[in-house]
């Protein structure tokens, strides 16, 4: 079964690549999303989440634990 394998591979560089250019936008809209939280936050989106009500979550969330929503470093501290 190579063509599985090759298809399975080439799917998986797919999403890869998909993520690489979501990531590079995100960072340029400074959405302070490592490629981890964006690729949960892709699929939840592909698994029927609405996207607008998820990017309230998130916000939502920055704002009731501040000090763990910038770059993940809590060392600093509430700002």
């Amino acid at each position: 079964m190579p063509t599985e394998q090759a298809s399975a591979d080439a799917r998986r560089k797919a999403a890869r690549e998909v993520i690489d250019i979501l990531h590079e936008i995100a960072t340029l809209l400074n959405t302070h999303l490592d490629r981890q939280q964006l690729s949960y936050c892709v699929s939840l989106i592909e698994n029927g989440a609405n996207p607008e009500a998820l990017a309230k979550v998130i916000q939502q969330l920055r704002e009731d634990y501040p000090e763990s929503s910038v770059d993940g470093d809590s060392s600093e501290g509430a700002r």
